[in-house]
C-alpha cells in the first residue's frame, strides 16, 4: 500500500493500515477477523451492482459473502493521498487498483472511511465512489 508512511499512528488509521493490508494480501479470512459481529461495509455506498438493495453487508457472514464474491476475484492494491484521523475514526482519499486478468487495471478514485467500535474493531467501511467513473487502463 502507497502512501501511508507518513501520518502517526491513530487507532482507527492503524485499523485502516491493516484492512487494507490484509486486501492487498489476499488474505480473505484476516480481514473478515478485523470486524466487529455488526460491522458493515458500504462499498460503494448505495445502489451498486454489488449491493442491489444499497443496504450495504452486514454482520461477519455478509462480510465474508461480500468478500467471497467480490473482494477476492482479483489482486487489489490502494494508493492514499491523504489520511484524516480523529476520535475513532478514519477517512483516506485515494485510489483503488483492481488488477485484471490480461494486464488490465480496474482504477477508481474515492474516499474510504473506517470507523471503530468501543473495542477497537471495524464497525464499518464506507467507500464513496461512484461506478461510472470507474477507468479501465492497459492491455485488453
Amino acid at each position: 500500500m502507497e502512501g501511508m508512511d507518513n501520518y502517526p499512528s491513530h487507532p482507527a488509521r492503524d485499523m485502516a493500515i491493516r484492512s487494507m493490508t490484509l486486501v492487498e494480501a489476499g488474505d480473505g479470512d484476516g480481514w473478515v477477523e478485523l470486524w466487529a459481529d455488526d460491522g458493515t461495509v458500504e462499498d460503494p455506498i448505495g445502489v451498486s451492482s454489488f449491493d442491489p438493495e444499497g443496504k450495504g453487508h452486514r454482520g461477519k457472514d455478509a462480510i465474508r459473502k461480500f468478500w467471497d464474491e467480490v473482494m477476492s476475484q482479483a489482486p487489489i492494491t490502494f494508493s492514499v493521498r491523504e489520511s484524516y484521523a480523529a476520535g475513532d475514526e478514519c477517512a483516506n482519499v485515494g485510489t483503488v487498483t483492481i488488477h485484471l486478468d490480461g494486464g488490465s487495471k480496474a482504477i477508481v478514485d474515492g474516499v474510504f472511511t473506517y470507523y471503530l467500535d468501543t473495542n477497537g474493531r471495524l464497525a464499518a467501511l464506507r467507500a464513496y465512489w461512484e461506478q461510472d467513473k470507474m477507468r479501465i487502463e492497459g492491455p485488453g
